[in-house]
Parts: structure tokens; C-alpha cells; sequence
């Protein structure tokens, strides 16, 4: 079994990289990190995940660059189910465009039909808590915008928290087996429920997780926490 990290020298912010490696653990599977510089090995080699993490403002427009020679690569992954995941502001390298506080609009990869809005001064930090196919999914927020546009049903279906935007329940895209999310962090670690999804996605049959007892106590106890009456989800 083969994952594949897109650009890790870049898109690493957060932990996000520990999703990878939370993945390669249980499922005893070979970490392939991809250089900027690199030919992506999905396009020649079976690869079970394609992962894409959080990165710089600057950064999403290094990532852009070097996946548009690969669009059509990617669109023949979704189509045929191949199992990709992309956390963080990493999810708007796939939209129309992000647009700065003054107007400009930075062009991006064009795959779906949202597009972003940047405010540097005004930081989004939040909790989230949703749900996906009778999970519930915790998490965190850390961004400098919102995405807007039709995201269909998204990933998750927002509980409390932010969806796409603070108006919208769907969170995040979903295209087939390809999931994106503003989700930060070790998305996976904090959720066992939607691990073991994930795996038997990319073909494991009866899924188990690393230290998977206490990934499970500290899931349960986190998703009571965000379940409280009244807790202050954004900071």
C-alpha cells in the first residue's frame, strides 16, 4: 500500500503531515513524498492516497503552479475513484480563484466552483463539529477566509461551526473518493471513526489504528466537549 504527499518541504503546516503518517502506521503502508520539482507518482503508479496539506498564502500559489501540468491527471483520478485528501487552505488551490482584501483576484486551478476571499487582519480560529455518513467529525479551524460557491453537499454537514463559509452547512468538497476540507491538524488522529473510513476506502478490509484504544477515549471525550450547550466555538 502507497500513500503520496504532495509537496511536504511546503504544505506542512499544522501537523497536517501526521495525517499521512497516522494512515501509514495502521495500515503498515509506504510514505512517497513528492518534491515540487517531481513528477507526482500517481500518474505512473498505483497510489492508494494522494494527500495535500495546509500551506502559506504564497504557498498555494508555489502548489498551483506545480500541479496545473497535472489537472487532467487529476480529473481522471476522481473520475475513476482513486482516494485523495486535502486539508486546510490547501482546499482553495482547487477553486476559481482567491480574492485579496484590495480587489485582486489570484487565479487557481479552476477544478470546482467556489472561490475564496483573503482578510489577513481578520484570522477565522474555531472549533468544528459535524458529521459524515453517521460520524461525527471534530475539528479545528485556523484560516484567512472563506470559500463561496456551490460545493454541492461538501464533505461534512456542519453541527456547530463554519461550513464552506459562515453561512453554509455543507463543509468543504467531496468529488467521489476525492475529499477536501478546511479542517488543521491531525484531522485523522482526532477522528478514529472517519480513519477507518478512509482505509477501507483505499481497499483495507477490516481497518485497525494505531494506539487505537486511546485514539477512541480521547475522540469520545472531545466530541462530548464539543457537544456542550453553549461552548464558545469561535476564538
Amino acid at each position: 500500500m502507497k500513500i503520496e504527499v504532495l509537496y511536504p518541504e511546503l504544505c506542512n503546516l499544522y501537523g497536517d503531515l501526521y495525517n499521512a503518517e497516522y494512515l501509514a502506521r495502521s495500515a503498515g503502508a509506504e510514505i512517497v513524498n513528492t518534491k515540487l520539482t517531481e513528477k507526482p507518482r500517481f500518474i505512473s503508479e498505483k497510489t492508494d492516497l494522494l494527500y495535500l496539506g495546509g500551506t502559506t498564502e504564497r504557498g498555494q500559489e508555489i502548489a498551483r503552479d506545480a500541479l496545473r501540468p497535472y489537472v487532467d491527471e487529476i480529473k481522471k483520478r476522481t473520475a475513476e475513484g482513486g482516494v485523495t485528501l486535502v486539508t486546510g487552505n490547501a482546499l482553495e488551490i482547487f477553486g476559481e480563484y482567491i480574492e485579496e482584501e484590495n480587489g485582486n483576484k489570484i487565479e487557481m486551478l479552476g477544478l470546482y466552483p467556489t472561490h475564496a476571499t483573503r482578510h489577513m487582519l481578520n484570522r477565522y480560529n474555531a472549533l468544528y463539529l459535524g458529521e459524515l455518513e453517521g460520524m461525527k467529525i471534530v475539528g479545528f479551524k485556523g484560516q484567512f477566509g472563506h470559500s463561496y460557491g456551490d460545493n454541492g453537499t461538501g464533505l461534512f454537514t456542519t453541527i456547530r461551526g463554519a461550513g464552506l463559509n459562515p453561512e453554509a452547512k455543507a463543509e468543504g468538497i467531496r468529488d467521489n473518493n476525492l475529499m477536501m476540507t478546511y479542517l488543521i491538524g491531525p484531522l485523522l488522529v482526532l477522528n478514529p471513526p472517519f480513519t477507518k473510513y478512509l482505509l477501507g476506502l483505499m481497499g483495507v478490509s477490516e481497518p485497525t489504528l494505531a494506539c487505537e484504544k486511546t485514539a477512541i477515549e480521547v475522540y469520545e471525550r472531545r466530541l462530548r466537549d464539543f457537544s456542550e450547550p453553549g461552548r464558545n466555538f469561535v476564538y
